[in-house]
């Protein structure tokens, strides 16, 4: 490609190929674009500082590029088609968590990485890796030269772009507002947007097949399961075990204890289970789909395929038969009631626990909020405690669960709290919390949401207080392998970034602390203690016998 001039200006190559870059994603739809610094990557930049001088995006930089790429994973994960970019070597590294995350979680995030010429491979260049298939078999990699721009696809997208110098421009941009059909360098482009909203469409205002009432059967609802699931356990009459980021736990079918349940006589009693989204959270659910007759509703992500035996799968537009045996959700919701109050009022005798904090978010999140969970015990905490909500209210909880790793939460959250005007909360624990506590570091003009982050701080990993190697037997290596004790004052952390923080050790404070946020993003560091946590755990799994 030959200089192109602008005006009296002459700008490079890699001006122009920048410029459009960033056109091609604007005509896809990409309204929010994070950029982490670097030189190879500056024509990138300049040309996105430019779109947003227009209006056409909207600007978000971060100094770590794992953090800018859970920052693009939450603004998308939330409904605003989000792009990061950064510089070539180490730093493209350092975004594959967050593409793994979306690869598997099935959402649409766009990469755009900057690159040496390919003459440059391998030799010992400055910061010259081969990043062509970096991420490997999650996203395929489109490699830019000059005029090459392509399409966007429906999952993750990494375009790397090669730069030649000069990396700045010699003029100023106006980009005009771009069309899906006035895209300079494509034709025939799909429009992203609406792409995704016809893949959302009330799906009982379209014909199709028949469910029948069959034998006993339970809806589970996994991790970004949608309304569908909800839609279905109430034309069934069947009960609905949704995890808090199923997107369907509301209504009267939803039960709150089904984990506890399932371990009792009515879980013994099921012998048909459909299944939608993602479900992760617990083992009573693993095992109920390891040995129930299971119909699915197609998953999302690269790796669609169920890890048990699936015997039919029904589409969205499956209809269902009249509701049957009333008798069987009645007894569902008979016992959830029963066990919800055996939980709430053993746990009153127990102080200020992880379950009281994961209900005390729960219950503060108002209709048209956001929630954002991190991984390990706070998730399953708020999966037990929190009651279902009322149908239509739009309260959203939103979870990393296509791997369910706890990097990038921080991130993530502040990147879904930006895509609403309205107060949003985050739960996590403190290891999550510290892993991207980073995420904190915001520049003076960086848009700042309302976030309010609960860190259930109890100094380690008391997950794994719950599993095998929580036992007795391994008592003597536990605090070293797993627990990891790390003594992090997370105040003073707190303060080096001028982040808000308060520290509460009671529910009655966490409550207030929750009913009053401050605004913008604060933390509210929740200290409890993790020495029961196993002794804990066994006693509410014993109350569904009690």
């Amino acid at each position: 490609m030959s200089e192109a001039r602008s005006g009296d200006a002459v700008s490079s190559d890699a001006t122009v190929i920048a410029r459009a870059v960033v056109s091609e994603l604007i005509a896809c739809g990409v309204r929010e674009v994070v950029i982490a610094p670097g030189s190879r990557n500056a024509p990138l930049s300049f040309a996105v500082y430019d779109a947003a001088q227009a209006g056409l995006l909207r600007l978000h930089t971060r100094i770590d590029e794992r953090s800018a790429g859970f920052l693009a994973l939450g603004l998308t994960k939330a409904g605003s088609l989000a792009a990061v970019m950064c510089t070539s070597g180490t730093a493209v590294a350092n975004l594959h968590p967050a593409v793994l995350e979306a690869a598997h979680a099935g959402v649409g995030l766009v990469v755009v990485t900057a690159d040496r010429p390919a003459a440059l491979r391998g030799t010992g260049a400055n910061q010259t890796t081969d990043q062509v298939g970096i991420f490997g078999s999650a996203v395929s990699t489109v490699d830019l030269s000059t005029d090459d721009v392509p399409l966007l696809g429906s999952w993750v997208t990494h375009w790397n772009v090669q730069f030649t110098e000069p990396l700045t421009p010699g003029d100023r941009w106006t980009p005009a507002p771009v069309s899906s059909a006035e895209t300079p360098l494509s034709s025939d482009l799909p429009n992203v947007r609406k792409a995704m909203a016809a893949s959302s469409e009330r799906s009982e205002d379209r014909p199709g097949t028949r469910l029948a009432q069959g034998p006993r059967t339970v809806v589970v609802a996994g991790d970004d399961a949608g309304p569908r699931a909800r839609q279905i356990a109430r034309a069934g009459g069947w009960p609905l075990l949704a995890e808090p980021s199923s997107g369907a736990r509301c209504g009267d079918n939803a039960i709150r204890t089904y984990r506890l349940l399932l371990d009792g006589e009515l879980g013994s009693q099921i012998e048909r289970v459909i299944v939608a989204g993602h479900p992760t959270l617990s083992r009573p659910v693993a095992q109920l789909l390891a040995r129930a007759e299971v119909y699915e509703l197609p998953a999302r992500g690269i790796w669609p395929t169920r890890p048990f035996e699936v015997s039919g799968v029904i589409s969205e537009d499956v209809l269902v038969e009249e509701a049957g045996d009333a008798a069987w959700l009645e007894a569902w919701q008979a016992a959830d009631r029963d066990l919800g109050r055996r939980v709430d009022a053993h746990l009153v005798e127990e102080g200020f626990t992880p379950h009281d904090v994961a209900a005390a978010v729960g219950n503060a999140l108002k209709p048209g909020e956001q929630l954002i969970v991190g991984a390990s015990n706070p998730i399953r905490d708020l999966d037990l405690m929190m009651r279902p909500y009322t149908v239509g209210e739009r309260r959203k909880v939103l979870a990393n669960r296509g791997l369910a790793g706890i990097d990038g939460v921080v991130s993530t959250a502040i990147g879904v709290a930006l895509t609403r005007d309205t107060q949003a909360y985050a739960l996590m624990g403190d290891v999550t919390f510290l892993h991207d506590s980073n995420g904190l570091i915001l520049g003076p003009d960086e848009p700042r949401p309302d976030l309010a982050i609960v860190v259930v701080n109890d100094d380690g990993g008391s997950i794994f207080a719950t599993l095998e190697q929580g036992a007795e037997a391994y008592a003597d290596r536990f605090e070293r392998l797993f627990a990891t004790p790390h003594g992090v004052n997370i105040e003073a952390l707190c303060a080096a970034t001028r982040t808000p923080h308060l520290k509460v050790t009671s529910r009655l404070e966490l409550e207030q602390a929750l009913a009053h946020p401050n605004g913008g993003i604060e933390v509210i560091e929740a200290r409890v203690g993790r020495r029961d946590r196993r002794a804990l755990e066994a006693t509410l799994r014993g109350l569904v016998s009690g």
